[in-house]
């Protein structure tokens, strides 16, 4: 019975102090101005948030949906990615600031990855003087996603402020 008092205590002590925890901190790269985090601490305390994959809207309805020409280039999908993530963000009362983590998945069509359109699409929503928290983040080259006109699929973790 004591040991179970001690817990809750320590529980209920431990919850009541998360109030109080520090912000999150984003560790950047030394000698670097590459917009992302080294590394992202999270305090006790915050709630983390995990968004599903998602995948670039159409743009052209004309074209066939099972061919890029449907959902743009590189930084026109990654641009279509992000603004429904941030669509998504938006509607659980978060930002594009509280992301922390980010996985994105990239396909090179013909062996070409145009891993300068995805940055351009990238920094448009991180690193900017309206938007500076940067994400810890991985990118990947895949062969191909569930649709082949995708070249992005980008999911991300956010941290309740």
């Amino acid at each position: 019975m004591l040991k179970t008092l001690s817990l809750a205590t320590g529980l209920a002590l431990a919850l009541a102090g998360s109030g109080f925890a520090q912000d999150v901190v984003r560790h950047t790269n030394p000698g670097s101005n590459f917009p992302i985090a080294r590394a992202v601490e999270v305090p006790a305390g915050k709630t983390v948030v995990y968004l599903s994959g998602a995948v670039p809207s159409v743009t052209d309805e004309s074209a066939d949906r099972s061919t890029p020409a449907a959902y743009g280039d590189m930084q026109a999908q990654t641009v279509s990615v992000l603004t429904s993530i941030e669509k998504s963000l938006a509607d659980l009362d978060l930002t594009m600031g509280d992301v922390i983590k980010m996985q994105a998945f990239l396909v090179a069509p013909e062996g070409a990855l145009d891993f300068e359109g995805f940055m351009a699409g990238y920094t448009q929503f991180f690193g900017t003087e309206a938007q500076p928290n940067l994400p810890s983040r991985s990118v990947v080259t895949v062969a191909g996603l569930v649709n082949p006109g995708w070249l992005v699929e980008i999911e991300v973790t956010a941290v309740r402020p």
